[in-house]
Parts: structure tokens; C-alpha cells; sequence
């Protein structure tokens, strides 16, 4: 018989992501999956699954959840309260739920994006080789919507309940956020540029996992603000005729019509992501060269993460 976990309370933009959906950006199919794919593959190593295994994402307030049957699980993605039956227990490691029990998960503090992770992961039916949720076309997940008060997700098996701790912090890195010029670069003049580059942006309330729109110096394209609609990709940085930026995330469209300024790298999309409402930073354009150099980097810290808790009885 099928183990469930039963979502008791929910939070904002509560769904199940996993590692993407990938293959399809040719055809209009977003790759969706986590915002924070860090944080997610490490919540998963912490309760013994797969990286890419499902588990719940949520927008700044968590819920409450319980299996029945016991499992492992974890909390990451930021700082926040955590209780298992009313008793304390810490974000970045994982626990035992025992079944029945109670885990409830409070409300991010200084990050957006959290993720709770279960022993065996999610295992509602794949759609188009992943069960992440795109909520504007309502593909994956849960009749592609986002979890609700009273939903039952399928858990799979595990073999040992073993739990984990990181050890030390995965801590982010700190500093301007790095940019490469976009196919668009030359529609936005000198002065554009200076501007972009010199002047601080803030992170606004409009976002959502499919983009966050930015504040800030307004960024004219001297060439004007309509385009043939081409490509996007993860951190591309589109710019309609308000100026201000908007930044493509986790769900973002694979086509536009707006001119891209440039892309946000790889390895500091999930640091502008994971940005407050409110929270002000600076561009810094960087080669591509240098984008692939820091990428590899980010990728091995994080291979060495999850390696080291698999090493962990």
C-alpha cells in the first residue's frame, strides 16, 4: 500500500518541483523545477533521495504536513521556524517524522523560496519526464495547480532512516550580481548601460516563479521596446517599454517579445531569486568565458555538499 504525506496547512505558492523539465524549450515547454536548485538538491541528499527527486517548493510562509507511515525530512532554502508535534528542530538537517506526527514550518526569514524534502520523494505521475508543476499551463504536479489544504501526495519507500546535517551553513555568496550582455545588448545605448551597470535596482513585490520585475535607474532601448519574439533562457533579463527589468526564472516563458539586456549567470540566479521584496544590489557585466568558469565551480561546491552526506550513515 502507498504511503501519503497530507498537506494540513498550506502555504503561498506551495507546489511539487523537482529537478526539471528539460528537452522540450524548443516546443514552449518551460523547464520549471525548483527556483532554488541548490537548496532543493540539498534537501533531498539530507533525507537519502535522489538530487533531482520531487518535494514541496513554497513562497515565504511554509504549512504543516504529515505522513503515514515514518520518514525523513528536511527543511531548507533560507531560515525559518521549524516544529515537529510543537518540538524545535533546525532547517538544514533532516529528522524523523514519525507517523502521524505533526511538522510544521514557519515563515522564511531574509529568503523567499523553501523546500521540504521526504524520505522516498513525491511520486505522483510524471508529465513529459518530470513531476514538476507549471502553474500557468497547469502541466505536472497535482492537476498542475498549486497544493491546497487536504491534499494526499504518494511517498515512495526507503530502506533506512538515517538523518543528516550539513555540518557547516551552505552559505551564498555576497557582492554585485553578475551579468552577461544579452542578444539584445546593442539596443540599449551608452548612456543605457552606464546606467544599468552604476546604479543600484530593488527587487519589487511583482514576481513569481515565472519572473521578478526590478526597480530602479529606467532602462531605455534607443532602438525600441519591440522585438520579433526569439529565444529566452533562465536569467534572461527582458526590458518593455516601462524600463523596468524583468528576470526570468524558474517557470519563464521560452519566447519574448521584449528587448534582453543581458542574462543573468547561472550561478547567481538563485542569489537574485532568493532576494526580499525590497532588496537593493548592482549589476556587474562579466565574460562568458568567466560565467562557465564560475558555473563549474558552483556545480562542483555543490557535487562535494552531496557527496559528503552520502558518505553520512
Amino acid at each position: 500500500m502507498t504511503a501519503l504525506l497530507t498537506i494540513l496547512k498550506h502555504g503561498p505558492l506551495m507546489t511539487v518541483q523537482d529537478g526539471g523539465r528539460y528537452g522540450y524549450r524548443s516546443r514552449g515547454v518551460s523547464t520549471s523545477g525548483a527556483v532554488d536548485r541548490d537548496a532543493h538538491a540539498i534537501a533531498n541528499a539530507l533525507v537519502g533521495n535522489d538530487p533531482a527527486a520531487a518535494a514541496i517548493e513554497f513562497a515565504l510562509m511554509g504549512g504543516s504536513f504529515s505522513a503515514d507511515r515514518d520518514v525523513l525530512v528536511a527543511v531548507t532554502g533560507g531560515a525559518c521556524s521549524i516544529e515537529i508535534d510543537g518540538q524545535p528542530v533546525s532547517t538544514w538537517e533532516s529528522h524523523i517524522l514519525k507517523a502521524g506526527e505533526t511538522l510544521s514550518v514557519g515563515g522564511l526569514q531574509g529568503s523567499v523560496w523553501g523546500y521540504v524534502a521526504i524520505s522516498g520523494g513525491i511520486t505522483i505521475a510524471p508529465v513529459l519526464g518530470s513531476r514538476s508543476t507549471h502553474l500557468r499551463t497547469g502541466v505536472g504536479g497535482v492537476d498542475g495547480k498549486s497544493l491546497a489544504t487536504g491534499d494526499t501526495l504518494p511517498i515512495g519507500s526507503t530502506a533506512k532512516l538515517s538523518p543528516r546535517t550539513l555540518g557547516t551553513p551552505y552559505l551564498r555568496g555576497s557582492g554585485p550580481i553578475q551579468i552577461v550582455p544579452g542578444p539584445q545588448e546593442d539596443y540599449f545605448d551608452e548612456i543605457a548601460w552606464r546606467a544599468f551597470l552604476t546604479q543600484p535596482f530593488t527587487v519589487t513585490q511583482s514576481r513569481d516563479r515565472m519572473a521578478m520585475v526590478l526597480d530602479g535607474p529606467k532602462t531605455e532601448a534607443f532602438k525600441g521596446h519591440d522585438i520579433v519574439s526569439d529565444a529566452t533562457v533562465l536569467g534572461s533579463i527582458q526590458v518593455p517599454g516601462s524600463g523596468k527589468p524583468i528576470v526570468l526564472t524558474a517557470d519563464g516563458q521560452t519566447t519574448g517579445g521584449y528587448p534582453k539586456i543581458a542574462t543573468v549567470i547561472s550561478s547567481d540566479l538563485t542569489r537574485l531569486a532568493q532576494m526580499p521584496a525590497g532588496s537593493r544590489f548592482m549589476f556587474r557585466a562579466i565574460s562568458a568565458d568567466m560565467a562557465e568558469e564560475l558555473f563549474i565551480r558552483a556545480e562542483e561546491r555543490l557535487v562535494a555538499v552531496i557527496g559528503d552526506l552520502r558518505k553520512k550513515p
